[in-house]
């Protein structure tokens, strides 16, 4: 039973979330509008690529928990050129942003890879340094809508063929992560990397450095959404996205990628955000309290984890009775 849940992982969640919307919609009908839908996706959409920059992460056995710090650094450093220096284009600082995300993606990389550390260790700690750097930089105090630029806020909000950029940002990232996953040799060098290291050695694949690769790439994507995040929420301080980490890996988790490494897709990582975008939206409309909410979104989180565990356990189980099978076959003909 447990392996058909998981097997159609992707289907079930997907037909939750319809559910959910639709049970919520009974009861607020205007929660089901097409521009309510569209808003709501907009707002889950920054979730969606820290998600897919997380997922790659988690594929090679690592974690990241500096990403919402990084995109903290990188929307503050932004925000403050855009402050003293309103005339650099938007297209540099959104530039910068990604290459300023990718170098503290490097680093965290090299730390898990050249020197061993623990990723979950060498994220908690560079998460507090760039935390400490947004408050030297800042003196600790905020930059303001008033303090930026109109085409620094607009781009984000801008309207393509009925949706904002800030939406059209998330589906681009799905399709360049999915084709990259799926399609290039580093992407499924990924998936080896974190599923079997003993047979990506002999591959020839440095599980190490597809550690690293995954790190530059998380960091990049967090970089990315500095920008977005300031834009879109129109304030840099000290504290902007502080614990939004936990909801990224919650939404890898609910989507079905596995903390051991090796297991998981886009369309996973897309739905796990979109649940938790539908869940955050949702039970305020309803009127749940706050407290509840938490509550519901760590429940989730537990059976999705104890989902994945009781996969990877059965799968192990029924390797080891192939294995051992094999051998009395041995046996028995000798």
């Amino acid at each position: 039973m447990w392996q058909q849940l998981l097997k159609h992982r992707e289907a079930l969640l997907g037909g939750v979330i319809l559910l959910l919307i639709l049970i919520i919609g009974s009861r607020v009908p205007a929660f089901v509008s097409p521009g309510n839908l569209v808003e709501m996706f907009n707002d889950t959409a920054i979730l969606i690529i820290l998600a897919l920059g997380q997922m790659m992460v988690l594929l090679t056995k690592g974690i990241d928990l500096s990403m919402a710090a990084n995109l903290a650094l990188t929307g503050m450093i932004v925000a403050l050129i855009n402050f003293h220096h309103p005339d650099v284009p938007i297209w540099s600082l959104l530039l910068l942003a990604t290459l300023l995300g990718l170098v503290m993606g490097m680093i965290n990389g090299l730390l898990v890879w050249k020197l061993g550390i623990p990723a979950i260790v060498v994220t908690l700690g560079t998460m507090s340094i760039y935390r400490g750097i947004i408050f030297l930089l800042s003196g600790g105090s905020w930059v303001n809508a008033n303090q930026m630029s109109a085409s620094f806020l607009g781009l984000p909000r801008a309207s393509v063929l009925g949706m904002p950029v800030l939406s059209w940002c998330a589906v681009a990232a799905l399709f360049v992560v999915g084709y990259f996953l799926r399609y290039s040799r580093t992407g499924r060098a990924l998936y080896t990397a974190g599923g079997n290291a003993t047979a990506a050695y002999y591959t020839g694949i440095n599980a190490g450095k597809m550690q690293f690769v995954s790190f530059c790439l998380s960091g990049a994507l967090a970089g990315f959404c500095g920008y977005l995040w300031i834009s879109r929420f129109a304030v840099a301080y000290v504290d902007v996205a502080n614990g939004f980490e936990l909801q990224v890996v919650a939404a890898c988790v609910i989507g079905g990628i596995s903390t051991m490494g090796g297991t998981g897709r886009v369309l996973g990582c897309l739905f796990g955000a979109l649940f938790l975008g539908v869940i955050n939206n949702a039970l305020p409309v309803i009127g749940v309290s706050p407290f509840w909410q938490m509550a519901i979104s760590g429940a989730v989180i537990v059976i999705a984890v104890l989902l994945n565990e009781r996969g990877n356990k059965r799968k192990g189980r029924l390797i080891l009775r192939d294995a051992a099978l094999a051998r009395q076959k041995q046996a028995v003909k000798s």
